[in-house]
């Protein structure tokens, strides 16, 4: 049942950020820079778990659009520490107010109090397997 509401989640949200020329993963970058600051690519990957081939081509099409800067690292100049732009401020609002939409819609059927314990079921669940578990 989880792969199957994971699957109906997914596909709304290709729909919803789809329809302003976003994806998933874009929200995923922005979210975590407005959150927990800038960082360099690896970190990134790591807040994320976005895998560093599909992070690459996230951050590129960010950086394109002028959502995200990349500027070298002051502690080590081989590696770029990525930023928010302003712009990229504004976009990260616009598409956490779809992620909202989009798990309203998903969780739609179920009273507050039920989504209140289905996402702190499904928090527990990601930070035991993040750790390692």
């Amino acid at each position: 049942m989880l792969s199957q509401v994971s699957a109906q989640g997914h596909r709304i949200i290709v729909e919803r950020f789809g329809a302003v020329g976003a994806r998933g993963y874009h929200y995923r970058l922005l979210h975590s820079l407005v959150t927990d600051g800038p960082a360099s690519q690896a970190a990134l990957g790591r807040r994320t778990g976005i895998y560093l081939s599909d992070l690459v081509g996230a951050l590129n099409e960010l950086e394109s659009a002028g959502y995200v800067q990349r500027s070298p690292d002051p502690a080590d100049r081989r590696r770029n520490v990525v930023g928010l732009t302003e712009r990229g401020r504004e976009r990260a609002v616009e598409l956490s107010e779809r992620a909202h939409a989009v798990q309203d819609e998903l969780l739609a059927p179920l009273s507050g109090p039920e989504r209140e314990q289905l996402t702190g079921l499904l928090q527990r669940l990601w930070e035991h397997h993040r750790s390692g578990g």
